[in-house]
């Protein structure tokens, strides 16, 4: 397993109002929904990566303002369609 260590200031959870630990745990959460919105990663790889399961993940990705399924026009149609 790789790991990602990522040096920030001391006073930066301070400076966002958040502990040291809350502060890593919501920077690990905003690289995985960036990730899975960039759609460089699946629902349960963004999951895995931040250590809950897919469903929690997905319930998530509303406060972070990102949609659960990101489907163009064409595709909902085409889906509707062959439903």
């Amino acid at each position: 397993m790789y790991q990602l260590t990522v040096n920030y200031p001391e006073t930066l959870p301070d400076v966002v109002g958040s502990t040291q630990e809350q502060f890593e745990q919501e920077a690990k959460w905003a690289m995985a929904v960036k990730l899975f919105e960039m759609k460089r990663l699946s629902s349960g790889m963004a999951a895995a990566l931040i250590g809950v399961d897919r469903v929690t993940f997905l319930l998530k990705l509303a406060d972070y303002g990102v949609p659960m399924i990101d489907l163009s026009e064409a595709d909902l149609l085409s889906d509707v369609a062959n439903a």
